[in-house]
């Protein structure tokens, strides 16, 4: 069983969260904690021996917790910690069939729910493992009936996360209004560098000699959400755009699973466009 508290910091805070678990006699196996010194924010992720009846001890524990932590605590007591998942695509597979072959050996921690695609040349690998994919296409309609569209699939799941596995489109501001924190996106790049589009054409224009890839949470600013995981490898000036870009998948792919493995890991915190990650 997973436990999450953000708040407020102050003395004895690990004291007061030991002793209810003590109480509780939850056995703790692991213990991570952070606090922010400049936010004056505490951090923390602990895990606890799975009790035979998880979901009636679950509403006590996150009960006894709040009266012990400041007022603002975000607490999350999760027995089942596995994730439910939408993934939004284009036409870019690599990123993808990663997740499509986690999924199915169940390494994924999360089960796809489904996968929309604004193209439909995905569709083949979905069907081969059996997960739903929906075309929805962009073309010849608004942003906002396509979104709209996105939406009512979506929201028929009801997913924990969108996972955004190469997906070519920028989402509006009231599209990611109802998800936020809850969309994951995978970059060309290692942020704040190369924003935007064409990221591996700005790199090679540039001559830089490393480039990378980052997972980041959606906001309402292109590219500039909070930072998940980043990678990065070295390239030469003998590589092209084209070689850069080829180069890159690979560290897409890895940098998306190691993201997707912290999140639904429950090991990722967020606070002010920032976050605290306990590998």
């Amino acid at each position: 069983m997973i436990i999450v508290i953000q708040c407020i910091d102050q003395v004895g805070l690990v004291a007061a969260i030991s002793g209810v678990l003590a109480v509780e006699r939850l056995n703790i196996v692991s213990l991570r904690e952070h606090v922010d010194k400049a936010e004056n924010r505490f951090f923390l992720r602990v895990q606890v021996e799975t009790p035979s009846h998880p979901l009636a001890l679950q509403e006590r524990v996150q009960q006894a917790l709040a009266q012990v932590l400041p007022v603002d605590a975000t607490i999350l007591v999760n027995p089942m910690p596995s994730k439910r998942i939408v993934v939004l695509v284009t036409k870019e597979y690599h990123c993808l069939a990663d997740i499509l072959i986690r999924h199915y050996f169940q390494s994924l921690n999360a089960t796809v729910l489904a996968v929309i695609g604004n193209y439909n040349k995905l569709q083949d690998i979905c069907a081969r493992f059996e997960v739903p994919f929906y075309h929805i296409t962009h073309e010849g309609r608004s942003k906002a009936d396509f979104e709209q569209a996105i939406g009512e699939i979506v929201d028929g799941y009801d997913p924990d996360y969108l996972v955004l596995a190469k997906f070519m489109r920028i989402l509006s501001p009231g599209f990611i209004a109802g998800r936020v924190g809850r969309i994951i996106n995978i970059h060309h790049s290692f942020l704040p560098a190369f924003a935007g589009a064409n990221p591996y054409r700005q790199a090679f224009e540039r001559g830089v000699k490393l480039i990378g890839a980052t997972a980041h949470f959606v906001t309402n600013d292109l590219d500039e959400g909070p930072i998940i995981a980043q990678q990065i490898i070295p390239v030469s000036h003998s590589l092209t755009a084209a070689d850069m870009m080829q180069a890159g998948k690979e560290i897409e792919t890895a940098v998306l699973a190691r993201a997707m493995r912290l999140v639904f890991d429950d090991r990722v915190f967020v606070y002010n466009n920032k976050t605290v990650v306990f590998e």
